[in-house]
């Protein structure tokens, strides 16, 4: 075992009028069942208590340290408190539900950075409430780069993978409109990208020269030229690049047969040029239990791939498989990496 498997993992609140206090304290009522590796919340313990009696779970609940939480796990889920009252109720954020889950962020992340924890799982956020509050950033993969480049001083490129056992995926571009995708798409971007996403999966996942697929960005690729220019003066000397780093690349394919079952057996990872296009299949196919993991960054994040569900806040009903496997990925991929040194 690594030295970063014996140390617990970081699980922030996300939005506390959402569903993910409901399923850290679900998860950690079923965790011997679930067969889940020791984690700590960071959070509120009152606030916690009280969501815990409105859903019927009898949970103890104990303020712990980072360094306690591994021995405490067995019998009360380790909280560390984000030293600020959280008021929000269910299905309905306050003034305090962008602090909380900002300050539960920051938190974890300085923990990891610390090697107080072996990786970050977060629970899902509300970005209209952040930016409601003053939030800049368009998610919660950008602002963990910019922690990580105020903590460390080093320029950070994060990169959004969506995995599952069925199929693992990346955007190059992200959070932004379709037509500033297609604005923002370069040649530099794509192997910047492809490059980080092959050093990862073999980093992280243990994969030795990962095969990376990448979907054109026009329909069938463009037909040559027919539909678009991109696909031959971008996407194809993209692939040309990564090739003669020695990745083993190739595209730009259609994305339209890029992930039927035959399909997905030749590659390990699938790179689309716009969010939509490789994370409608991946929702598809594995949407109960796909995790986010953040690639780039000089630690493990992983989050379920949901959000924040406000309808099902407090109800009981919400499905905690996409965390239950978040909290697994991270504690497996970290097992043989490691911890982070800022």
């Amino acid at each position: 075992m690594s030295d970063a498997a014996a140390r617990p993992l970081a699980l922030t609140l996300g939005e506390p009028a959402g569903i993910g206090p409901d399923l850290a304290l679900a998860v950690w009522r079923h965790r011997r069942e679930l067969d889940v590796p020791p984690f700590y919340l960071i959070g509120d313990t009152e606030f916690l208590g009280e969501r815990a009696r409105l859903l019927g779970l009898d949970v103890a609940i104990e303020t712990a340290t980072p360094a306690e939480a591994g021995r405490l796990f067995a019998q009360a889920l380790p909280v560390v408190p984000l030293g600020a009252k959280v008021t929000a109720r269910p299905g309905a954020p306050d003034a305090t539900s962008a602090a909380a889950a900002i300050g539960s962020i920051d938190a974890a992340v300085a923990d990891v950075l610390a090697g107080h924890a072996s990786a970050v799982v977060t629970n899902p956020i509300n970005k209209h409430v952040l930016y409601r509050a003053g939030f800049s950033d368009p998610g919660h993969t950008e602002y963990l780069a910019r922690l990580c480049q105020r903590a460390t001083g080093k320029p950070v490129m994060p990169v959004m993978l969506l995995w599952s056992p069925e199929l693992a995926v990346v955007p190059v571009t992200i959070h932004v409109a379709l037509k500033d995708a297609v604005a923002q798409l370069s040649t530099r971007l794509i192997v910047d990208t492809g490059r980080i996403v092959a050093r990862d999966m073999e980093k992280w996942f243990g994969l030795k020269r990962p095969k990376l697929a990448l979907a054109g960005l026009n329909p069938h690729a463009g037909e040559d030229g027919a539909i678009g220019r991109e696909d031959i003066d971008i996407v194809a000397p993209a692939v040309a690049a990564l090739k003669a780093e020695g990745i083993d690349a190739r595209g730009p394919l259609p994305a339209d047969t890029m992930f039927h079952a035959a399909a997905r057996a030749t590659y390990d990872v699938a790179l689309g040029m716009y969010h939509d296009q490789v994370l409608v299949p991946i929702k598809t196919l594995a949407f109960e239990h796909g995790v986010n993991v953040t690639l780039g960054l000089p630690f493990l994040r992983t989050s379920p791939d949901h959000g924040t569900a406000f309808d099902l806040a407090g109800t009981g009903r919400a499905d905690p498989s996409s965390l239950v496997a978040a909290l697994k990925l991270a504690a497996r991929l970290t097992a043989r990496t490691p911890a982070p040194v800022a």
